[in-house]
């Protein structure tokens, strides 16, 4: 019985360095194995390779591998990026609630002119939105694997699918439609402050660098807050509903500087996203969903604004 026990456990092994490319992810994979009493079989090593997590990454980013770097390295990118936002956030909600007029008369702009002079202000609009991306460079940095597809634990899975972009219109739709009517009901309650998607000048460059900072917006928090931090509190050993619900708290959290409404609808979108990664985890449609609506969103506006302007 103890030689069968030891064959199988060889057999075991054999079947998953197979799948290793390289002789030291082989070795780094037995040596875990002979140190750990966790079982690893190859079922569980396929279904998270379908989820786009390589083996090599299977075997080195486990839980309990370097708990405390990976908090540290959470912390890090969330205090460069979105988390700053969140802290941000709480203050200008704190504010909004503690001036003299109702949270509903008061406005918060999201794209605003920096000069008056156009040149300038471009400049000003381009800098914000490269330098906004700088924290989807970490990660995307710390994310890097040897093996291709390099980003495949951030949910980017090399060449685009034909069914990525119905897939993001159909989140786009299913997210856009109900928001809209959560953010008009907010309003009506006097949850929400006034939402200004821009006030930037009528200018040639206007729609251009609308739609360049919806991308922004749509790379850095569909990367970081999906992708990315799916990946590491995966790592860490948080189940899939906790995953979903810390980062759509995240997401709400960062939006709360347009009162309850824009909070309440972000965690919902948030819900809705996570749990699409968690079922296909694929992040281009989470992109390109929120790109469509941050697009109909800035561009809709500035052109309402410039064909209504009696309304405005």
């Amino acid at each position: 019985m103890r030689r069968e026990a030891l064959l199988n456990r060889v057999e075991h092994i054999t079947g998953i360095c197979k799948r290793l490319r390289k002789p030291s992810e082989a070795i780094q994979f037995f040596l875990r194995e002979q140190t750990t009493d966790r079982p690893r079989n190859t079922r569980t090593l396929e279904r998270m390779s379908q989820h786009g997590h390589s083996p090599a990454r299977i075997a080195t980013d486990a839980p309990g591998t370097s708990r405390a770097r990976v908090w540290w390295e959470i912390a890090i990118v969330l205090a460069l990026s979105l988390g700053a936002s969140a802290l941000q956030a709480l203050v200008s909600i704190v504010d909004l609630l503690t001036r003299s007029e109702a949270l509903a008369e008061q406005s918060t702009a999201l794209n605003s002119s920096v000069s008056e002079r156009p040149l300038i202000d471009l400049a000003y609009q381009l800098l914000r939105i490269i330098m906004g991306l700088a924290p989807v460079a970490l990660v995307c940095f710390l994310a890097w694997s040897q093996q291709r597809p390099r980003l495949s634990s951030l949910g980017l899975h090399g060449r685009p699918r034909g069914s990525d972009l119905g897939l993001g219109l159909l989140l786009a739709a299913i997210i856009g439609i109900p928001g809209l009517a959560l953010y008009c009901g907010a309003r009506a309650l006097g949850l929400n402050a006034n939402v200004i998607p821009t006030s930037l000048g009528d200018y040639w460059w206007t729609v251009p660098v609308l739609i360049l900072a919806a991308l922004k917006a749509a790379l850095l928090e569909e990367i970081i807050v999906v992708g990315y931090l799916f990946d590491r509190l995966r790592q860490l050993g948080w189940k899939p509903w906790t995953r979903i619900l810390a980062s759509a708290l995240l997401r709400g959290s960062y939006h709360l500087y347009q009162g309850f409404g824009g909070f309440i609808g972000n965690v919902a979108m948030g819900i809705i996203f996570g749990w699409f990664y968690e079922r296909y985890g694929r992040t281009l449609p989470l992109i390109i969903a929120h790109w469509i609506l941050d697009i109909v969103s800035f561009v809709g506006y500035a052109w309402a604004v410039s064909t209504f302007p009696s309304l405005f």
